[in-house]
């Protein structure tokens, strides 16, 4: 027997409406199982987190004691630490950037600004200027910091640590810049549980108001 055209075409419409019933079959199954076809949202695990220095009432309230004037230079950083990623050294030379735990200010602005609220948190400061410094204003003293570490640290051991040292000047101002003290400043190690990034922030901010004391020390006597 041949087959007409109107015939073929029939067939041919047959088989695209099987196939058609086909995929939706496939499609509503699909769907009642619970599957998507796009994949669903995934949280960002990104977390922030910053130097804590004194309270705010507590430096407030001691502003008014002191007498002495500070400028506080720009805080200088190795360049390892410039990023927004924390930072754990594992033995001499490894630097792991901790992508997903990241700082929410540079560094450099932290540190400078907790070591500011500390001197004045101290009662032995009226003002802290940070760079540049305004021309009307006279300085007594100079502060300058290079931040050599400040990090988390897994040694060969495998017990964790936060390690922050630093190079530290304290000049006059006034005179013919005078060095009252000038010194690497390394912090005593504390113990650090390696994924804890909070208290790893916690126990850097206790290093460098450990550092302010420093600093006060060498000040001169009001």
């Amino acid at each position: 027997m041949i087959m007409t055209t109107k015939t073929k075409r029939a067939g041919a419409y047959r088989k695209l409406a099987g196939l058609a019933s086909a995929v939706l079959a496939l499609a509503v199954t699909a769907g009642l199982a619970g599957c998507s076809v796009f994949p669903k949202p995934q949280t960002d695990p990104t977390r922030f987190y910053v130097l804590t220095g004194p309270a705010i009432p507590a430096v407030a309230a001691s502003m008014p004691a002191g007498t002495l004037r500070v400028g506080l230079q720009t805080v200088r950083t190795a360049p390892y630490l410039d990023g927004k990623s924390m930072i754990v050294r594992r033995g001499d030379n490894e630097i792991d950037y901790r992508d997903f735990a990241r700082w929410a200010e540079p560094l450099s602005t932290g540190v400078g600004r907790m070591l500011g609220a500390q001197l004045l948190a101290s009662g032995q400061v009226g003002r802290v200027y940070p760079y540049p410094f305004p021309l009307e204003v006279t300085r007594d003293v100079d502060v300058t910091l290079s931040i050599l570490r400040c990090e988390g640290m897994v040694k060969a051991d495998g017990t964790a640590a936060a390690s922050f040292a630093c190079i530290v000047e304290v000049t006059d101002a006034r005179s013919d810049g005078a060095v009252r003290m000038r010194r690497v400043f390394n912090a005593p190690e504390t113990v650090w549980t390696e994924g804890d990034y909070s208290a790893l922030a916690r126990q850097l901010s206790d290093a460098i108001a450990l550092l302010s004391v420093e600093v006060l020390a060498a000040l001169p006597a009001r």
